[in-house]
């Protein structure tokens, strides 16, 4: 009876529940999959990854030469479940409105359009800082995923902005971002209409410095967990506007097993009900390749970990053993 009931359980929503492998998911071109955005096609009832796709097989002579981060399409892979994923190739972005480097994707679904969010840099650039390569924000859409339109660029009156998140608010919208020309910290700005963008609040979020925010709501509350490159800050809210960030950091203690030995970084998080699934990336330099090949460290996978709510705040296990389904989106 116990084995039935479990059967039962797991067959939830029409599938069994499937065991997440480490890695989740590495890119087999480059091997430098990063900075993932998740959405559920609504028409191929499939979840799709999208993210940054750096050239981490280079092997360039200058070791500070971050050529292979940029010169970077947006990766795509699908999923039956959000655990088990398999590479579909490149996203086809027009080139009237993007450039030759394209980071962090951020998707978005409402009333029939998918909108996408992409970080673009004009050009391959050998140092960070370079002259020239100041990122910006572009707005696509799409009805089916696969043929993107340019709609317009997120205008917050400031350049050199990076990695967008979206939220519905009541009957408006709310962008975070991270904003260079403010020591790289995590601002927002409102918008009725997805295209028209005016900042919003006193100042950053928190005084914190961070990148590739990722706001949602899950337990009662609004959260937001973003890249502070020593593991990720977490900040909650009762209404989006005035964030508390919880003490330490998430995904900062490197993890147990083979390619999870990094930290954890630049993370999407999916809400199923009541459980909450964040994406992350890690570096692959903890592992034993990287002794003989010291490239290696440029590669990345993408991991999966639940994230655990109690007395206000969250944490993650990134070694306990995980076994989930995502349920496709009421809507």
């Amino acid at each position: 009876m116990k084995t039935y009931l479990l059967m039962l359980a797991l067959c939830a929503g029409g599938a069994m529940a499937a065991d997440a492998a480490k890695p989740l998911y590495r890119d087999p071109v480059y091997d430098g999959a990063a900075d993932v955005s998740i959405i559920y096609d609504r028409g191929a009832k499939l979840w799709k990854m999208f993210y940054t796709n750096r050239r981490a097989t280079m092997q360039l002579p200058d070791r500070k030469d971050v050529a292979w981060v940029h010169g970077t399409a947006i990766g795509i892979a699908t999923s039956a479940d959000g655990v088990q994923w398999r590479y579909q190739g490149t996203a086809a972005l027009p080139a009237a409105c993007t450039d030759t480097t394209s980071w962090a994707p951020e998707l978005y679904y409402e009333n029939g359009t998918y909108h996408m969010w992409l970080t673009v840099v004009p050009g391959i650039f050998h140092r960070w800082g370079e002259p020239g390569a100041s990122g910006r924000i572009v707005h696509l859409t799409s009805a089916n995923l696969a043929d993107w339109a340019c709609a317009d660029q997120v205008d917050v009156g400031t350049t050199r902005i990076i990695d967008a998140s979206v939220l519905k608010l009541g009957e408006r919208y709310r962008m975070w971002y991270k904003d260079e020309t403010v020591g790289s910290k995590i601002v927002a700005a409102d918008s009725t209409d997805l295209r028209s963008w005016r900042k919003t609040g006193d100042g950053p979020v928190s005084a914190t410095r961070g990148e590739g925010p990722k706001a949602f709501r899950f337990k009662g509350y609004y959260w937001m967990v973003a890249d502070a490159w020593k593991g990720l800050m977490v900040l909650r809210s009762d209404d989006a506007s005035h964030w508390r960030q919880q003490d330490g950091y998430i995904l900062a203690e490197p993890g147990q097993q083979a390619t999870d030995r990094g930290i954890g970084q630049h993370a999407d998080v999916v809400v199923d009900g009541e459980r909450a699934f964040i994406y992350y990336f890690v570096h692959q330099g903890a592992e034993p390749e990287a002794a003989a090949n010291p490239y290696w460290q440029q590669r990345t996978v993408i991991q999966v970990a639940e994230l655990v709510y109690k007395d206000g705040a969250l944490s993650v296990d990134r070694n306990a053993p995980l076994s989930f389904k995502l349920s496709a989106p009421a809507n």
